[in-house]
């Protein structure tokens, strides 16, 4: 996907006339490194090489505007109403998210009414849409000490006129959508709307995703907090499987397309010996498939430990005519259900090692749940605040149909369309799953490569 600097550029409601309430709080000097420059833009380049490739001076590469409070800004602070809403999955930090849009809101801006509205897109339907709460900042001042959301969350498209509608009859000028790939295909598709009827209402994404599967950003917030719970159910399994005869633990973990959350956990627990992920294609039969390895590591080690992401090995179920053990067809936001890998690996690993002599103890865990529903540890709790900032001072600024993200360290906007492009995945060949493969010592894949020169591998 090539990227030009127009398909980066953010849409503007129109010309920005009204003076900041920041120009109090912060330096008079008219250079105020505090404000941002309208033409400050973010390079999407991180390396010479690659700049290079465009052959183009730097203020014509591709660049993202830069996020951060302006010295004018769109919208008279007196007459706006904002709305929030927490759309899909739980993620740690999402009550970080509210309590800091409403903060920044209502005490910086000075902005009268914030409504929150219930249970995800479904609070924007007609049937819904008088359960909208207000939000102040007496109300979110101690939230974020918990996990989940106030507003609580689902999943399901919802009509966009509709939502539109809603937005009219609350007289929302600003609306914010905190969620993932499908809460920023409905924001896009809230925007559209929008725009078709001539509507001047900014729609501003905060980007949230517990696989850290977005595109176009450092790391999702609650990213951090997810795989640090997560370790301890990894040490936990590794001590059980550790101290039981032909031990085998597993623990599966969130990421649907992405391994980014069992990388890194089993990076940080060190206790895992095998990491399965989506992006890596496995065999779990033949001599160099990953039973005949467990198999191996359980007479050499006495015990083995797994760590899987809930997406990985989903092709085993239609090549070995398995049923999908959670059903097929989709979501309600349209995501492919997934077959039960942890259930799965279970079964065909207790049925090979029983058969090989050496009945297994099985220790299984998938404590997806117990790892949604922490509160956001302290980094994504600064996280997450500096992410709601920005994303009010995109919106008083009059930006619209953009997320606010993190990118090469500086908080920048991205257009709708790019944050719903592709996923962020973990490179097989690169250096994240190289520390994987060095700290497990698994071979780079299981199953026998007629193209690939065969590499023994050890255990560690």
């Amino acid at each position: 996907m090539t990227l030009h600097l127009d398909s980066l550029r953010v849409r503007r409601l129109g010309e920005c006339r009204y003076d900041s309430p920041f120009s109090e709080m912060l330096s008079t000097k008219q250079t105020s490194p505090h404000y941002v420059a309208e033409g400050d833009r973010v390079l999407l380049e991180d390396t010479v090489s690659m700049l290079a490739e465009h052959s183009l001076p730097s203020v014509q590469a591709p660049s993202f505007e830069a996020a951060g409070p302006r010295r004018k800004i769109y919208f008279d602070p007196a007459r706006v109403t904002a709305g929030i809403v927490t759309c899909g999955g739980l993620c740690p930090g999402l009550n970080n998210v509210i309590r800091g849009l409403v903060q920044e809101l209502a005490v910086h801006y000075q902005v009268k009414r914030i409504l929150g509205f219930r249970n995800g897109l479904q609070g924007l339907t007609a049937e819904n849409r008088d359960t909208a709460v207000e939000l102040t900042p007496e109300r979110v001042r101690e939230i974020h000490n918990v996990g989940g959301t106030i507003l609580g969350s689902s999943r399901g498209g919802q009509d966009a006129d509709e939502m539109v509608d809603t937005l009219v009859m609350r007289g929302i000028d600003i609306m914010f959508v905190i969620g993932g790939d499908g809460g920023m295909r409905a924001a896009t598709f809230l925007s559209e709307a929008i725009r078709a009827r001539g509507l001047d209402i900014a729609v501003i994404g905060v980007p949230k995703t517990i696989d850290n599967d977005l595109p176009f950003t450092d790391q999702s917030f609650g990213f951090q907090s997810a795989f640090a719970r997560a370790t301890d159910f990894i040490s936990a399994v590794a001590v059980e499987a550790s101290a039981s005869p032909n031990g085998v633990g597993i623990v599966k973990l969130m990421g649907r397309h992405s391994g980014f959350i069992a990388s890194y956990a089993a990076l940080a627990a060190n206790a895992a010996d095998i990491v399965l992920i989506p992006e890596v294609p496995f065999a779990l039969d033949g001599p160099d498939g990953l039973l005949a390895h467990i198999e191996n590591h359980v007479r050499a080690k006495g015990f083995v430990v797994i760590v899987v992401a809930e997406g990985a090995g989903q092709d085993l179920f239609d090549r070995h005519g398995l049923p999908q053990l959670n059903g097929r067809g989709t979501d309600a936001s349209g995501n492919l259900k997934l077959g039960n890998i942890g259930e799965l690996l279970k079964e065909s690993i207790s049925a090979h090692l029983t058969a090989a002599g050496l009945a297994p103890t099985m220790r299984y865990i998938d404590p997806s749940y117990a790892v949604r529903s922490v509160a956001a540890n302290a980094y994504d709790s600064v996280y997450c605040l500096r992410l709601a900032h920005a994303a009010v001072h995109a919106a008083m600024a009059g930006r619209t149909e953009a997320a606010v993200a993190r990118w090469r360290r500086r908080f920048v906007h991205v257009p709708f369309s790019l944050m719903t492009s592709r996923r962020n995945q973990v490179d097989p060949d690169g250096d994240l799953w190289m520390s994987v493969l060095e700290t497990t010592c698994q071979p780079a894949e299981f199953g026998w490569v007629p193209d690939r020169e065969r590499v023994p591998t050890g255990f560690c």
